[in-house]
């Protein structure tokens, strides 16, 4: 059975979907912990990370990088903190997520809510930086 984010790659599921390219997807995670969460997959479904084929684990750290950069000059933080969980969703994700301290990435029970106009604002500020 697929997952989620198969589901939202393969267009399934709706996302907000801040950068895209044939082996990548970036989009707004539904339960941020901060303004402007993304979540960084491969489109390729891989449960775990350190499984990734290494040509594809590469691509997919320089893929979140270039939306971190982007993710930095559209929400405005000290740092975008980069974080690996996902026991979850059965498919390999990058947490990126716009912090102020330590505190801001480290509080998963923190879940903010957003309206879609809110969610859609986000991404599009999100995209035009990238």
């Amino acid at each position: 059975m697929a997952s989620i984010f198969s589901k939202i790659v393969s267009g399934e599921i709706p996302a907000y979907k801040v950068a895209e390219d044939e082996n990548y997807l970036a989009f707004l995670d539904i339960f941020p912990v901060a303004k402007g969460h993304t979540l960084v997959i491969p489109k390729k479904e891989v449960d775990y990370i350190f499984d990734l084929e290494d040509d594809l684990y590469l691509g997919l750290q320089a893929f979140a990088k270039k939306v971190a950069i982007g993710l930095k000059k559209a929400i405005p933080c000290q740092k975008v903190g980069v974080l690996v969980l996902g026991l979850e969703v059965p498919h390999a994700h990058i947490h990126l997520i716009p912090m102020q301290n330590e505190g801001d990435l480290l509080n998963f029970s923190k879940k903010m809510k957003f309206t879609p106009d809110e969610f859609q604002s986000v991404k599009e500020l999100i995209s035009k930086n990238i």
